[in-house]
């Protein structure tokens, strides 16, 4: 059953068509993914099923009662003028459980008091059970949980909503859609404000969710790891693919092998019918010559309005309708040759620039070595690296968090930081290229076109058409690098490290700033690379697929993985689920002492409470011995046989009663 179905959905704005003719459904378990390349409208999608902006054609039917949770890519407005805290606020999405945990404690009361009836103990029973069951035990360790995974520590959680920064508004937004658990979870890029640890926790949650979920990310190792479907959204709709990022990937790459093919079949049949119709046109078979050249007409004219698939195997009043009709005008001979020569071949990358990584020659075998290596500043160590060897053709992929001394390294190959300890070895006939992070390396007050003399000297033409690759078209090229954005910047500074061919490349978070198809790209390019890379990012897809090891930042160690990225996190995933278990088995042990203890302190205030009610007897019942004895000494003394008798006889009684409830008061007392 679908939790949202979506029709024919469009948006435009002003002349401009986003996307249209787009239609889905999301089933109540879905986990999907939606790519496409930027300013396609995945966002501006989002936000028309989650239904915080109607579509210009189309609808959205949701299903009743289900709720649906939405995800910003950015929160810096959200809990304005709010005082909570952040643990506050995951508090307060679990009031109705709180007032029930009260209602328990008072029934305790109750019962261990005496004010309760016979029932008491029979509906205390149920209420603990549906307590229980709706997480009455465990909505504190769930709040801890989701805030640990999200990187919220002890100290960030008692601070105010409203001093929270963009990012930690963010996170706090997730964590309170964790909790809340709607039946659809909408995410725009959930991964931008996180670190890898966050990232690897949230992908392990969403992969148990009970229930839908619809993400954007450009994270394709996280969409690897949590989606079962991927829809790509062009101008022209959704496609669907079955399976995670990679079988989404392959199964493209299929389908526009299938296009190509059958484009070639279809270009090659209507260059048959043109060679028919120019040899018949004028001779006996005028008519039927006539009639195929009105016929390709009609079809070039669609095929240029809305592509090959709009009319591949559909009639053509099923062509005509969709088009909304079909131009009647019969080309020329001259004219559908024209039209046959401009027919587009299908092509699946969506990358719009290309880049070419060649370097200018080979290097040694060695590439680089290091032996008893210390890094830092004076006075401040960073960390100690286990001995490196990086050899030809290897990739090495340095993984740490932020500020652990990643980018330190890189600066200490490049002979721009002496190590505190230690040595770098550099191999022979190497020719470094150097990707910053922080393209520090660009002029700010330099135009585009003056970066790419200052590598390499050219002709104007020459630049403005490699600049032009890189889609700094027209008066780009002569732009202020310090106007630029991130994503122009990082286009520029590719630009410049395919001119320098180099054969060994250290690349600091080169995907930052690109989009899907971009990503595709460079990966592509760096997968053929005939050279040695180092490369420090946070895409982990890009490290599953290029690295051959792994140099792993902990703490203040470097230590070397000797494999791949999907072997260490096999391996750690080992380590984890052992863990988890002991853990688990340790929290049984404290769940069943908890309702131990709270059932023994149930029986410890009934008993304290007897023990009080049978020493109050007691003494009364001391109290009315001595009396008796006082009354029967004086009716002994009157020879009252009849009341001596009477009294004798109370006497006997209620030294029974206080030797009954002497043993009592022992036991009681004992426990």
């Amino acid at each position: 059953m679908a939790i949202l179905t979506f029709s024919n959905l469009g948006q435009s704005f002003g002349a401009v068509d986003i996307f249209a003719n787009t239609s889905a459904s999301i089933p109540n378990d879905g986990k999907i993914g939606l790519v496409g390349p930027n300013g396609i409208g995945k966002t501006t999608l989002l936000l028309v099923l989650a239904g915080l902006s109607t579509p210009s054609t189309g609808y959205v039917q949701r299903a009743r009662g289900k709720r649906i949770g939405y995800l910003p890519q950015e929160a810096a407005d959200a809990f304005a003028g709010q005082e909570q805290t952040v643990y506050g606020e995951m508090l307060s999405l679990f009031a109705e459980l709180r007032q029930d945990e009260e209602r328990l404690r008072r029934m305790e009361d109750d019962i261990a008091t005496g004010k309760a009836d016979e029932d008491a103990l029979e509906r205390y029973g149920a209420a603990l059970e549906q307590f229980e069951h709706a997480g009455g035990y465990d909505y504190e360790v769930r709040i801890k949980q989701v805030l640990d995974g999200l990187g919220f520590d002890a100290q960030d959680r008692h601070l105010k909503l409203d001093h929270l920064s963009g990012g930690q508004k963010t996170r706090a937004l997730l964590a309170r859609l964790l909790l809340e658990k709607p039946d659809l979870l909408i995410l725009d890029e959930p991964t931008n404000h996180l670190d890898v640890g966050a990232i690897e926790w949230l992908e392990g949650a969403l992969r148990v969710w009970d229930g839908a979920v619809l993400v954007v990310s450009h994270d394709r190792f996280f969409l690897d790891r949590v989606v079962k479907v991927v829809w790509e959204l062009s101008q022209g709709g959704i496609e669907s693919y079955r399976g995670n990022y990679s079988a989404y990937v392959e199964q493209r790459r299929q389908r526009w092998e299938q296009r190509r093919q059958a484009f070639e079949t279809q270009k090659a049949h209507f260059e048959k019918e043109l060679d028919y119709i120019r040899r018949n046109i004028a001779g006996q078979r005028t008519q039927m010559a006539k009639g195929k050249l009105s016929r390709i007409s009609r079809q070039l004219d669609a095929i240029e309005r809305a592509g090959l698939d709009a009319v591949q195997g559909k009639s053509w009043s099923q062509v005509s309708n969709e088009l909304g009709g079909t131009s009647r005008r019969m080309m020329s001979v001259a004219e559908a040759d024209a039209a046959i020569k401009r027919l587009a071949r299908p092509d699946g990358n969506n990358s719009n620039f290309t880049v070419d990584l060649s370097p200018e020659q080979r290097s040694g075998e060695i590439v680089l070595r290091t032996s008893g290596l210390e890094l830092g500043y004076p006075g401040t160590a960073l960390f100690q690296a286990e001995d490196i060897e990086l050899r030809r053709l290897e990739c090495a992929a340095l993984i740490g968090p932020n500020g652990a001394g990643k980018t330190t390294f890189l600066r200490t190959i490049l002979g721009k930081l002496p190590p505190l300890a230690g040595e770098v070895r550099l191999g022979a006939s190497l020719k470094i290229g150097y990707f910053a992070q922080a393209h520090e390396q660009l002029v700010a007050d330099n135009q585009v076109i003056d970066e790419i003399y200052r590598q390499r000297p050219m002709q104007i033409s020459e630049a403005r058409a490699y600049l032009g690759r890189f889609l700094f078209s027209g008066d780009d090229a002569f732009k202020p690098v310090k106007a630029l954005s991130g994503g122009e910047r990082g286009r520029l500074a590719l630009a410049i490290l395919a001119l320098e061919q180099a054969n060994f490349l250290l690349l600091d978070e080169p995907t930052n700033h690109l989009d899907i198809p971009a990503q595709e790209m460079l990966q592509a390019v760096l997968d053929t690379f005939d050279g040695t890379i180092l490369l420090v990012t946070h895409d982990r897809y890009l490290v599953d697929h290029l690295a051959t090891q792994l140099w792993l930042l902990e703490g203040d160690r470097l230590h070397v993985f000797d494999g791949t990225y999907r072997e260490y996190l096999a391996k750690r995933e080992q380590e984890a689920d052992q863990a988890k278990l002991a853990l688990a088995e340790r929290r049984e042990t404290v769940r069943v002492r908890r309702r131990r203890e709270r059932a023994a302190g149930t029986a410890r205030k009934k008993r304290a409470k007897r023990l009080s009610q049978v020493e109050e007897q007691i003494s009364g019942l001391e109290a009315r011995q001595s009396q008796l004895v006082e009354e029967l000494e004086a009716a002994s003394a009157a020879e009252s046989f009849d009341k001596i008798q009477s009294l004798s006889l109370e006497y006997a009684a209620v030294t029974e009663q206080l030797e009954v409830l002497l043993q009592e008061w022992e036991i009681l007392a004992r426990e």
